[in-house]
């Protein structure tokens, strides 16, 4: 494979995951149905993740979990190396700064002598 195929490939494959995780549009040559469904199928699974991690936020969001985190996923794509565990923290973070999650209680580092 030459240098200028790979670039294209690249590109090629850039955009896909653009369409895929990020909102962008599909590229020329892949079936838009498909790519939804993908997406969706992607989506749902950060979410189930997400979900499993932080089985409290999802508790105290119940019904709004669902709507928020796909609101969230959408304006925040997984970065490449972010472990779910981060994404996880980084969504709470975000709903508690909307006012949707309570904010977590401080832990004392201190014990009082009994």
């Amino acid at each position: 494979m030459t240098r200028p195929q790979r670039e294209r490939l690249a590109a090629a494959q850039a955009e896909l995951l653009r369409a895929l995780l990020a909102d962008g549009d599909v590229p020329e040559g892949f079936d838009p149905d498909r790519v939804r469904v993908e997406k969706r199928a992607l989506l749902a699974k950060r979410r189930g993740i997400v979900a499993a991690l932080r089985p409290d936020v999802a508790a105290e969001l119940d019904e709004r979990f669902r709507p928020l985190f796909d609101a969230y996923a959408a304006a925040h794509p997984k970065e490449v190396g972010t472990r779910f565990r981060e994404d996880a923290a980084r969504f709470a973070e975000w709903a508690t700064a909307r006012g949707e999650l309570r904010p977590p209680k401080k832990e004392r580092w201190w014990r009082r002598a009994t």
